[in-house]
């Protein structure tokens, strides 16, 4: 039992002073997350989130805050590929992967509608003030109008108006285990 301590010890002041020495490469990701501390609240430019087969880069993140809740949305792209991953944390984590459509929805937003042949209910509503990191496309002003939708199939829809111009998004509720998160080096991938 003793031996075998004896040799870890061993083991551990020998590689430190190989590394000290020059001759073991010291870590390059000092102070940066490792893939096993990575996770959907702690994403930074450049990381990668695996999903469904796909290796989409996180290329900006917007951090919404409309006084009584914040959540937040990873802007992920994969070539000319973009879609959001958003994440709201109430009661319980709830992780939503969407994309961005040219549908058109009636204005003045209703409570109930049918979009693409699914109902929806509105979820929530609000104005929300934006923390914009990275790409963030065209989402560029300092405050949205949100309209959340929901329905029982765990679709999302989310409608934003950015000074006039309306945003909707299509997705859906996903479980973040489906997620793999690789850190990457902080720098956006597509410019």
């Amino acid at each position: 039992m003793y031996f075998l301590f004896f040799i870890i010890i061993c083991a551990g002041v020998t590689l430190l002073v190989l590394q000290q020495q020059g001759k073991l490469p010291a870590s390059k990701v000092k102070g940066k997350l490792t893939a096993a501390e990575r996770n959907i609240f702690n994403l930074e430019i450049g990381d990668i989130v695996q999903y469904q087969g796909i290796d989409w880069f996180v290329e900006g993140k917007l951090i919404y805050n409309d006084s009584s809740d914040t959540w937040f949305s990873y802007l992920l792209q994969d070539n000319e590929e973009i879609c959001w991953l958003s994440v709201e944390e109430d009661d319980f984590v709830e992780v939503s992967f969407f994309r961005e459509t040219s549908g058109e929805i009636e204005q003045p937003l209703p409570q109930n509608l049918n979009y693409s042949g699914e109902d929806y209910h509105l979820s929530g509503s609000g104005t929300a003030t934006m923390k914009r990191l990275g790409n963030t496309i065209n989402r560029q002003d300092q405050t949205c109008d949100y309209y959340d939708y929901k329905n029982d199939n765990n679709l999302r829809l989310s409608v934003e108006i950015w000074d006039g111009d309306l945003e909707v998004l299509v997705g859906q509720k996903i479980n973040p285990r489906m997620l793999t998160f690789l850190p990457g080096d902080g720098q956006k991938v597509y410019g």
